[in-house]
């Protein structure tokens, strides 16, 4: 560290690196980093300080020099593997479902864009496997956000909260529940309106009843759907 012979740093961190010495190494490396900027040593360095944070666990710090090395250099060989490496830390970074999701849609976005961008890369089912993973991850949120409008008996944002999540996540693995739920939630909230704006509820709560059936005929909630779905035409037809 105390020496001003910036080639032997270099070459001490490679040494550091290839034994797997990540903090001893990044440390020469930050200390030169600046010094070979416009180099072809330079990249090698970006490339290496990338790995360390990576294998030191700091997916943040390495996402972003990933990122900046695919950005600076975009015709050198590891250009594609750091964009890979970049949109793999956010993926790492996703947290679980009850926290903000922000990792979430960035990763996603990432692995897209990668797959676009490298349509014929060996890594691109890994890409998908990933994606399908993080979709999942935000599908799940969304219907347990939307539940837990139903639980609390806020019904209203229920309605509103199960409809986005169908438009947003149509080949949810709730999607089924989501139906149920909502002309569930239709009926409730009709029940608790006042009169004036019941009938217009109830016939929400019917409109999903028929979107249930259209969708999922035999599905396991038919028997109290349909319950409910005469419950509310029953009290249409008393209010006309």
């Amino acid at each position: 560290m105390k020496s001003s012979d910036y080639n032997q740093k270099y070459d001490a961190a490679v040494a550091y690196y290839e034994k797997e010495d990540y903090y001893r190494a990044v440390s020469l490396f930050e200390d030169i980093e600046n010094i070979y900027k416009a180099s072809e040593k330079g990249q090698k360095i970006q490339y290496y300080m990338s790995y360390c944070y990576y294998n030191q666990g700091n997916h943040v710090l390495a996402g972003h020099y990933f990122r900046n090395f695919a950005m600076r250099f975009p015709y050198n060989s590891h250009a594609e593997e750091c964009e890979y490496m970049a949109a793999y830390c956010s993926a790492i970074l996703s947290p679980e479902t009850s926290l903000d999701q922000t990792y979430t849609v960035k990763a996603i976005e990432e692995m897209q864009a990668f797959i676009n961008k490298y349509p014929n890369s060996t890594r691109i089912e890994e890409c998908n496997r990933i994606i399908r993973k993080l979709r999942n991850k935000l599908e799940t949120k969304s219907f347990e956000a939307a539940s837990l409008y139903f639980k609390i008996g806020d019904y209203k944002a229920a309605t509103v909260a199960f409809k986005n999540s169908l438009d947003d996540y149509p080949d949810s693995p709730y999607r089924e529940n989501i139906r149920f739920l909502l002309l569930k939630a239709w009926y409730l909230y009709a029940e608790k309106s006042v009169a004036r704006k019941q009938q217009e509820r109830y016939q929400n709560c019917v409109n999903e009843y028929f979107a249930l059936v259209a969708e999922y005929p035999s599905s396991e909630y038919m028997k109290e759907a349909k319950k409910i779905y005469e419950s509310a035409t029953g009290k249409i037809t008393k209010k006309q």
